[in-house]
């Protein structure tokens, strides 16, 4: 008896095909260029620039251009947890920052021991997967593992030897020391900030009931919970502010449960006013005492590394780690095969594609990773043939930071762009490199991105239905 084939899946592969012919959509390409609107603040911006300038000034006054660029890296630990509670922040940022200064040792390692180019794509494919599985798990959010990535690429093209590893490492931690340092100093006068924004935030979906109705619903109830863990997180003990926004946040609960009643105009008014409020970066307010609400209970949550160790099994964060390692790796070695002389930027191009929590999302970062990529070389080869000296480029590099944490809420393609200048002239830092880097960055990204792409539409979950037309 003659042994019996598999049987081809055919709607899997059906499903897939649908979610690759999605990716060309007209439909796809327009969703990616589409701005929204976004509740960003500027303070955070500002906080990582002012660590990115810390640390490529104390660079250029102690003459070590060459390894500027690894303490600003380390500073970028900054942009991660932007509006977390000080006391969780400080932890989320102290992880992060080991992590940069752990994937910039791996790198440098990996350049100083002379590793082939086949094998320092694998062991940073690895990293690649490890890295997004860590964050993932303990939701470490802000640029993402493609920061780990991009520090140890950039470390493995530096380093040559034993000193080159130490300087290297040294220089990350003075990095993460600066965006640590700088990232806190404002618990020390202005402690309630994250609080107020969360609460603000709150006020402002519970006033998009009058507008969008039921649906607005659930996005209110969600960002209330946030609102309360925020407030809990944020204080160690229950300070007059602290009941003012807990009374705020039963205020709008109220009104989310009232729905239906004809109270919620006049709250919604009064809520406008107490959001311009909360959004002052000022020590005196002026919100009023919410009566009637009495007084909550401050449950503090979870710590985050409690909560994370669990998620490190999750099902989803596992099945994305391993599409990252592989194509990480497939988009890595095509760009070696080929003769492209940054493969690793291929490598990171497949990552930072792969960061979507569905399809949809997936194929939305790559086209605006793409984008943003070519126009952000374009803009750093102009910038480079300038032939400027350091402090010009340093200033620029600051710029481009705080331009891309403005934006990154409203369209990563358009934060893409200032990503990526920035990221070309922080490895021309200390050394003579020419415009034609730009289009080598060009080329690595569109193999980085449409290998991210397959993998993604061929490893598809067949509940992953996001990114087809829903049925008339």
């Amino acid at each position: 008896m003659r042994p019996s084939l598999p049987i081809p899946d055919h709607n899997r592969l059906r499903h897939s095909t649908t979610a690759l012919a999605h990716s060309l959509s007209p439909a796809a390409w327009r969703e990616a260029l589409e701005f929204r609107s976004a509740d960003a603040t500027v303070a955070p911006a500002l906080r990582v620039g002012s660590a990115v300038l810390v640390a490529l000034v104390g660079g250029g006054l102690l003459h070590l251009p060459h390894l500027a660029g690894f303490a600003a890296l380390g500073a970028l630990a900054s942009a991660f947890g932007r509006y977390e509670p000080y006391p969780r922040l400080a932890g989320k940022m102290a992880m992060v920052g080991l992590g940069v200064v752990g994937y910039v040792a791996l790198g440098a390692g990996v350049g100083a021991a002379t590793v082939p180019m086949g094998m320092q794509i694998a062991a940073l494919s690895v990293a690649a997967g490890f890295a997004f599985w860590v964050l993932g798990a303990f939701r470490l959010s802000g640029p993402g593992p493609v920061i780990l990535v991009f520090a140890a690429a950039g470390a493995a093209g530096f380093a040559r030897t034993a000193t080159d590893v130490r300087d290297a490492v040294v220089a990350a931690s003075v990095g993460v020391v600066v965006g640590w340092v700088i990232s806190m100093v404002p618990a020390l006068y202005h402690p309630h900030g994250p609080a107020r924004i969360a609460v603000a935030r709150a006020l402002a979906a519970v006033s998009a009931i009058e507008r969008d109705g039921h649906c607005a619903v659930p996005g209110a109830h969600a960002a209330i919970a946030r609102a309360h863990d925020v407030v809990a997180l944020g204080s160690r003990r229950a300070d007059a502010h602290t009941h003012e926004l807990l009374a705020l946040l039963a205020a709008a609960g109220t009104v989310v449960d009232e729905a239906e009643s004809d109270a919620v105009p006049d709250r919604v008014a009064e809520f406008a006013r107490f959001e311009v409020e909360l959004r002052k970066v000022r020590r005196d307010i002026a919100i009023p005492r919410v009566d009637g609400t009495g007084t909550p209970v401050l449950a503090r949550p979870v710590g985050f590394v409690r909560e994370g160790v669990p998620r490190l099994r999750d099902r989803a964060i596992l099945v994305g780690a391993a599409r990252v390692l592989l194509a990480s790796l497939l988009a890595g070695w095509f760009a070696a095969a080929a003769g492209l002389h940054h493969p690793l930027w291929a490598t990171m191009g497949a990552m930072a594609a792969l960061q979507g929590v569905n399809y949809r999302q997936t194929v939305q970062r790559a086209i605006q990773r793409l984008l943003g990529n070519v126009a952000g070389a374009v803009l750093a080869a102009a910038l480079i043939a300038l032939s400027l000296d350091y402090w010009p480029y340093a200033l620029a590099i600051v710029v481009l930071q705080v331009v891309a944490e403005l934006y990154v809420m409203k369209n990563y393609a358009a934060t893409s762009v200032a990503v990526t200048a920035m990221a070309l002239l922080l490895t021309g830092l200390g050394e003579n490199l020419g415009p034609e880097i730009a289009m080598s960055r060009i080329a690595d990204t569109l193999v980085g991105v449409v290998v991210g792409v397959l993998v993604a539409a061929v490893t598809i979950d067949r509940a992953d239905r996001h990114h087809l037309r829903p049925a008339r």
